[in-house]
């Protein structure tokens, strides 16, 4: 059984492109389709059919993703272990994380643990708490940065509580203000930081029975910072973003201070790889 066949197959489910998975499996379109086309003939069932909108599985590739994924990821796993064999020598870790973390944690993380293990490579994907503990799960990342409380079914270690602060214009009259009531930023046009399922921000002004103007949405960080330095408007924002902030803005601490709690989730401790134990050792260097 060639499993590099499995792999092509998650990859252009995965990218909703022959072309795109081609690119990332370093493939022409060609091999990547006579791959597909091999294991259908093998399995004796459609996998994939094309349109408009790019490939997707068939209902018979629906019903097999499960097995094809946990035998993709089952391979993987042994590759690692091979790799844990040769003594840390070798091997990748693939890290699921939201973009704040990837700005102000990982770079010193990764950092400190290169010094140790040189020949360790890495692979981020960047996605909201949402896609990344559907990662997780999946196998498609070793380990990823959450939310606390995450699924019940995931490894977590907790890291940090990271306040929420409000961003105001420089220029606002309440920029001098030691600490300002979440009621006031409902007062003028808001900036809201979300993305799809990720409502975070939505659901702390729920919370506390509030409901914000909006008149902006995106999952940009930096898109909010220099909206708000512009005078469009104010936003909500944890204190983690704001590390090494380049905009004049306001930042205020509130009157009733909130929080999320940040984590570490893997599917086990104890049966992950040898890389992904040793990488846990390294996060208090962020």
């Amino acid at each position: 059984m060639d499993i590099q066949k499995y792999h092509a197959l998650l990859k252009t489910i995965e990218s909703g492109s022959i072309t795109k998975a081609a690119e990332a499996l370093s493939y022409s379109q060609s091999g990547i389709s006579r791959m597909i086309q091999e294991l259908e003939k093998e399995l004796g069932l459609p996998l994939i059919e094309r349109g408009r909108g790019g490939v997707r599985l068939t209902s018979e590739g629906i019903k097999l993703l499960p097995q094809i994924q946990a035998l993709c990821s089952a391979h993987q796993s042994l590759l690692q272990q091979a790799d844990d064999l040769k003594g840390l020598e070798t091997g990748i870790i693939r890290i699921g994380t939201f973009s704040s973390v990837a700005t102000h944690w990982l770079p010193n993380i990764i950092k400190a643990f290169q010094r140790d293990y040189p020949n360790i490579e890495y692979e981020l994907l960047l996605g909201d708490y949402k896609e990344i503990e559907g990662w997780i799960q999946e196998g498609r990342v070793d380990c990823g940065f959450l939310r606390l409380p995450t699924l019940p079914e995931l490894d977590t270690i907790f890291l940090e509580q990271d306040d929420f602060l409000g961003i105001l214009p420089a220029e606002h009259p309440l920029a001098n203000a030691e600490c300002i009531p979440m009621e006031a930023l409902c007062q003028e046009p808001f900036l809201l930081l979300e993305k799809d399922k990720n409502t975070e921000t939505s659901e702390l002004f729920r919370q506390q029975g509030l409901t914000p103007d909006v008149h902006f949405t995106t999952w940009d960080d930096y898109a909010v910072l220099s909206m708000v330095e512009c005078g469009l408007g104010v936003s909500l924002l944890p204190r983690l973003i704001l590390r090494r902030n380049p905009y004049k803005v306001a930042i205020k601490e509130l009157e009733t201070p909130i929080h999320r709690n940040i984590g570490l989730a893997l599917r086990d401790r104890k049966t992950a790889p040898l890389a992904v134990k040793r990488f846990l050792e390294y996060l208090s260097y962020r």
